[in-house]
């Protein structure tokens, strides 16, 4: 039998949500199934191919909902979750308590991880470290800027490789670890040692370049970086190098998309008031309340940048009325 898995790609909770369900779905559901996984992004135009839910179970995790009759199981924690109206009710009148929904979560691991204790009786203990670093990754719990940066912690420096990787098996390869290893391991296998160096490396030009590139005004941070390849630029750095930052815009291009990151500052000296999901889903994008996204095709540079352009204004006027109150 066939189970296959769909996750958020290119992400430490998506992957880690991944692993987490197959050790429950092994544990709890039945242990005589061939995982096949396969990674989602968000780009624009049409998020999932009909062909590809060819499981005898078809699993989507830590993505938005298909209303699909092959998708089997469905767990998901952002407040974008629906692509549409239709199919949040579709959701609603499904039958099956195989599709949860809960966007308090920080991580979806967390969540499906609760779900998987609370419903089907497993034993959630032997992946309390995965579950644990995806709350903190996921949620943004670091203690300050300087913890989130320096990627000293297993799973900082493994959600650094997943972010950054154009290897379309490193990840179905590396889920089954994360379900069965502790992080201290992972980082230590074949699979993933190699690739520590570089991607330090290439971490600390990120961190120049977008000291370069930053522009900080009323508390809002922008930057362009399309013409560098550093899609997965470590988020928290805007806010390591500008703690004065409440918000932040970023740029980035890879090779199938334009990307606008927007995002706020987990130790900002006063607290974000517009919630960046609802930003985000006016362009098509969406996300969580303190953390959104956008994807344009890659053709799509001025479209994306246009957006970006807005959404930095916006923040900014917000600020501005926040402080004059």
């Amino acid at each position: 039998m066939k189970v296959k898995v769909f996750y958020h790609d290119r992400c430490f909770d998506g992957a880690s949500s991944a692993a987490l369900f197959s050790r429950f779905y092994a544990e709890r559901i039945r242990n005589d199934v061939d995982f096949v996984y396969s990674g989602l992004l968000h780009r624009a135009g049409s998020l999932f191919n009909e062909a590809d839910f060819d499981g005898d179970e078809n699993a989507i995790v830590d993505f938005k909902y298909s209303s699909s009759p092959k998708i089997t199981w469905w767990f998901d924690h952002h407040q974008s979750a629906f692509l549409s109206p239709e199919d949040a009710e579709h959701f609603e009148q499904d039958q099956s308590s195989r599709k949860f929904y809960d966007p308090d979560f920080k991580s979806c691991t967390s969540f499906i991880s609760t779900i998987a204790e609370q419903r089907f009786g497993f034993n959630p203990a032997s992946v309390a470290e995965l579950v644990q670093w995806t709350d903190v990754i996921d949620g943004a719990l670091y203690p300050d800027a300087k913890t989130a940066v320096e990627m000293k912690e297993p799973a900082m420096q493994l959600t650094m490789v997943i972010e950054s990787t154009q290897d379309r098996e490193f990840i179905p390869r590396l889920i089954p670890l994360l379900a069965t290893q502790p992080l201290g391991e992972v980082v230590r296998n074949s699979l993933v040692a190699p690739l520590l160096p570089p991607l330090l490396e290439r971490h600390g030009k990120s961190t120049n370049v977008l000291k370069e590139r930053i522009e900080s005004r009323d508390h809002t941070l922008f930057f362009d970086i399309t013409d560098h390849d550093l899609e997965g630029y470590n988020k928290f750095v805007p806010y390591y190098l500008h703690p004065e930052s409440i918000y932040s815009v970023g740029l980035s291009k890879s090779s199938f998309r334009v990307k606008v990151s927007v995002g706020s500052n987990p130790w900002a000296p006063s607290p974000p008031t517009v919630n960046l999901a609802k930003v985000c889903e006016r362009y098509g994008g969406g996300g969580h309340a303190r953390v959104g996204a956008i994807s344009f095709d890659v053709t799509q540079h001025t479209a994306a940048s246009k957006a970006a352009r807005e959404i930095v204004e916006e923040l900014r006027a917000s600020v501005r009325s926040t402080v004059s109150q």
